[in-house]
């Protein structure tokens, strides 16, 4: 296998190397001109969306100060087709996905930081459990259709790409924003830079936290005997993130401009969070209960990424791109696993048949169940250390070519990506007892690495894509094709020392994932689009597996006029085979996680409709001041179609052909009215979202399935004291609406409830 990777990676190179080279001799000269976002968005930014054939949106970094968010879940509620499930109410670990895709951590779309690849491992393990704080970002983007096949590998539902702050064009500038919430809500996002020169550079400090809003039934300081795994008595988290860039261009007058920036980051996320839900009757009573149980839980990671980009531009109609990158990743999710062998979902769901088990989850265990000392322990269980370690590591570069061939303009884009990374995983129990006071005990047992999770897995991928937009009279066609060669390989070891081999797997996909989308201006007003591409996501390592695959369908329209603008699409995703990859985040019982367990789940489609409009009142009417106003809503059905379907996976149940899927409500709507007058601005957004299934199924939804509709309101207000700074006010769902938000992991999960914010903004 390493032969073979090791002749791929010579080979992309190879090509890479080519291109650079006949780049270079194609054209002496040219402008020079700034290495712009462009180069780092997906969509070309807000002002060239009108003519992408497919569906891209961007919330600029205006829209992202209106509210401060530090959610990612609640600024996506702005774009249409993007399906989310909550999980931690912070948006520490969003669940994402795209016209239909699986939610579960984010991992059937395409994420990425400054168009590089952003998840711990994408090929060998795309669940995020690291997710770019929205907070710190400077746009945000999402693409879908036939036009996201060049942001691979996962194409079914789409991309999104968060841009981070940029260099600053000043001698030197920046921004310091400092917010305080409730429940000890912190939130600090500060960066200073300049230009001058060929130079360039930027720091930045970003760190957020919150004492939580869920209540444990025993305070944490009085729980456990393993200072290690002893946490603050809260049930909030902690975040900070740094990120250095440095920048060089070539100087005027050069025969070709040049641009070489540096990027470092680092981050360090420690978190009070716990898989365990409640009871349905539990949280009808206090849904921001925390069992005793779950005292123990708790989220540790660190992250590092590099990037060094060289950018070259060959003449006004020629450039090259490229960009080597490499992402440390490591966590610990120390949470409890099982009591006596039974998980805490299976008891929490299935209360009746668990009573006792339920009563040690609550701390209120029988005096037979307690613990008493050594000799007499009563239930045990074993708090899982999910401990981990990711890499991955690449170089992409991506060409430019703009050409005329008779009345026909041309735009080329072609790519091709060198990726490797990993997952290794040492995980271990240690087992507890609860007193009959609620506090849990170390028992003074610690296990070895758990079967099947004393393992790596590695991927090394090659993909590339070929774009061309062509031009003409009031058309613009882009044809593209996708390639993608992913070899998976797993190793499994017997000891701690990994001197003994017990097993693995090994997979393979070779896929060509072609596309073409289409625009047709009907006037200066009215744009038409259609497309229509094959979706692609590999299965993961077990040798069996069916890559994810669908063929999909759009079209719509555009309408911008004056203070007004619209844009209609419909959609439709047939899957020839629907894939779920069992992971506790998505309810799958713990054997079935420790083998990396993928299912199958055969035909399904997956049908909607997205809308969005935007209408600058004051603008319009003159009245003199600004009252931005704005609509987006998505329509989304989904339908098993064969029986051929994997019913092990937990959320899918006994599903029928005919029944619907998991997690994708069928009515989703955002709506916003702001005012900007002098020195003041404020805005209101509503967002509502109708009732989920988290198993499938069809008809009415059991109450202990239904992930509960609900209608959020946020308010946000800015007052501008000086030219340099501001005030600022917010309140998160500002009715305090109480809602179960997920049933997945392990029982019923709220939303968090209202939560008000203040703080003060200075530029300079």
């Amino acid at each position: 296998m390493q032969t073979i990777h090791s002749r791929r990676r010579t080979l992309a190179l190879a090509v890479a190397a080519a291109l650079t080279t006949g780049a270079a001799q194609a054209q002496e000269g040219g402008s020079q001109q700034d290495f712009t976002l462009d180069q780092l968005t997906i969509t070309g930014g807000p002002e060239r969306i009108s003519n992408v054939p497919g569906s891209a949106h961007v919330i600029d970094e205006e829209a992202l100060d209106r509210h401060n968010y530090g959610d990612p879940i609640r600024v996506l509620r702005q774009i249409p087709g993007v399906n989310m499930r909550q999980e931690d109410g912070f948006g520490l670990f969003p669940n994402i996905g795209m016209r239909g895709t699986a939610t579960g951590r984010s991992s059937k779309i395409t994420l990425m930081e400054d168009g590089i690849l952003a998840a711990p491992a994408p090929y060998a393990a795309p669940s995020a459990y690291y997710f770019p704080p929205v907070g710190r970002m400077h746009n945000v983007e999402v693409r879908k259709g036939s036009s996201a096949i060049q942001y691979g590998p996962y194409t079914n539902g789409g991309a999104l790409n968060m841009i981070s702050t940029p260099i600053p064009s000043e001698e030197f500038s920046g921004r310091i924003q400092s917010m305080l919430g409730s429940d000890g809500g912190e939130r600090h996002h500060a960066h200073i830079g300049g230009s001058e020169g060929q130079w360039g550079w930027m720091i930045e400090g970003y760190t957020d936290g919150s004492d939580g809003f869920r209540d444990l039934d025993t305070p944490r300081d009085v729980q456990g005997e393993r200072s290690e795994n002893l946490s603050e008595q809260d049930t909030g988290f902690e975040r900070r993130e740094f990120v250095g860039k440095l920048r060089w261009h070539s100087a005027p007058g050069a025969e070709y401009y040049q641009q070489v920036d540096l990027k470092v980051g680092m981050g360090e996320r420690d978190a009070n969070e716990s898989y365990m839900g409640q009871t349905l009757s539990d949280f009808r009573k206090d849904p921001y209960r925390r069992y005793a149980a779950s005292a123990q839980d708790r989220f540790h990671s660190e992250r590092e990424q590099y990037s060094l980009t060289h950018y070259i531009e060959f003449s006004e109609d020629l450039d090259l791109s490229t960009t080597l990158y490499r992402n440390n990743f490591e966590r610990n999710w120390y949470k409890l696993g099982n009591v006596e062998g039974t998980s805490h979902s299976e008891i929490i769901t299935n209360p009746d048949d668990n009573q006792n088990l339920l009563n040690w989850l609550k701390g209120t265990p029988a005096t037979s169940d307690a613990y008493q000392g050594q000799s007499n322990r009563g239930l045990i269980a074993n708090v899982d250390a999910g401990n981990r370690k990711y890499y991955s590591q690449g170089i992409q570069t991506e060409l430019g070519y703009r050409f005329e061939t008779g009345d026909i303009k041309h735009d080329l884009d072609v790519g091709l990506r060198v990726h490797e990374d990993e997952i290794d995983r040492h995980e271990w129990d240690d087992e507890y007892a609860m007193t009959e006071t609620g506090s849990m005990v170390f028992t003074g047992t610690s296990g070895g690495p758990r079967t099947g999770s004393n393992r790596k897995t590695e991927a090394d991928a090659i993909a590339g894509y070929v774009l061309n937009t062509m031009s003409f009279g009031r058309w613009q066609v882009m044809p593209g094709v996708r390639y993608e060669s992913i070899d998976l390989e797993r190793t499994e070891f017997g000891d701690v020392a990994r001197s003994t081999v017990t097993g693995g797997r090994e997979n393979s996909y070779d896929v060509v994932t072609p596309g073409i989308g289409a625009t047709y201006q009907v006037s200066n007003a009215l744009t038409l689009l259609g497309g229509v591409h094959r979706g692609f996501s590999p299965a993961g390592s077990k040798p069996d597996a069916e890559e994810e695959t669908s063929i999909n369908y759009e079209l719509g329209a555009r309408y911008n006029q004056g203070a007004f603008s619209s844009e209609l699409i419909a959609f439709y995703n047939d899957y020839d085979n629907l894939l779920a990859e069992c992971s506790l985040s998505s309810g799958c019982n713990s054997q079935q996680v420790q083998n990396g367990e993928t299912f199958n789940g055969g035909e399904v489609e997956i049908q909607g409709l997205e809308a969005t409009a935007l209408y600058d009142l004051g603008a319009d009417q003159q009245l003199g001041l600004n009252l931005p106003l704005s609509v987006t809503y998505t329509y989304t059905e989904s339908e098993f179609t064969s029986n051929n379907i994997d019913r092990e996976f937990a959320s899918w149940g006994d599903a029928q052909k005919g029944d619907e899927l998991p997690d994708i409500p069928e009515h989703q709507l955002t709506v916003s009215a702001g005012i900007e007058t002098g020195p003041w601005s404020g805005d209101v957004t509503g967002n509502y979202v109708s009732d989920a299934r988290s198993e499938a199924g069809s008809g009415a939804i059991p109450a202990d399935e239904t992930i509960e509709s609900r209608f959020l309101v946020d308010v946000s207000g800015r007052y501008a004291f000086t030219e340099q700074v501001s005030g600022i006010v917010s309140v998160e769902n500002a009715t305090d609406e109480e809602y179960i938000s997920s049933w997945n992991p392990a029982g019923a999960r709220p939303g968090m409830p209202r939560t008000y914010w203040a703080g003060v903004e200075v530029n300079f």
